[in-house]
């Protein structure tokens, strides 16, 4: 009998993907996405659209420096399993290790010194947060 040699199938390209497609039925630790941005879009290299001023936003954190300001929701989703990690450039904490549903919740203290640094293994995705608009208090 012969036997034909099929060539494997080529493994499927690692994907990161990073959007605003967040549902407002989503708790976001006790707001909800409209609750703090509006009309976000991601591109390419930039995020733009509006955040929203927040106060007592006491889920986020409980130190009181960090519960009022601006807040960036974005998700991000990985096409293996892969850990994402999240950070804010020029921030005050280091990178985040995402939880599996790929949420993350921001505060933006500078946009026009800040940016936002989306890692997953070999995958490194950088935003500029020039192109947002802060409300202010």
């Amino acid at each position: 009998m012969l036997s034909i040699l099929r060539p494997s199938p080529a493994p499927t390209p690692r994907e990161l993907t990073v959007d605003s497609d967040i549902s407002n039925s989503v708790d976001l630790f006790g707001k909800t996405v409209n609750d703090l941005q509006t009309g976000v879009t991601i591109g390419e290299d930039s995020i733009t659209g509006t955040l929203l001023y927040v106060d007592d936003y006491t889920g986020f954190s409980s130190n009181p420096a960090e519960q009022s300001g601006n807040y960036l929701v974005i998700h991000c989703e990985v096409n293996d399993s892969t850990p994402i990690t999240v950070e804010v450039v020029n921030g005050t904490h280091g990178p985040v290790t995402l939880d599996p549903d790929g949420i993350a919740v921001l505060r933006i203290a500078d946009k026009d010194t800040q940016s936002i640094r989306v890692v997953s293994g070999d995958i490194t995705k950088n935003y500029s947060l020039t192109g947002l608009t802060c409300n202010e208090e």
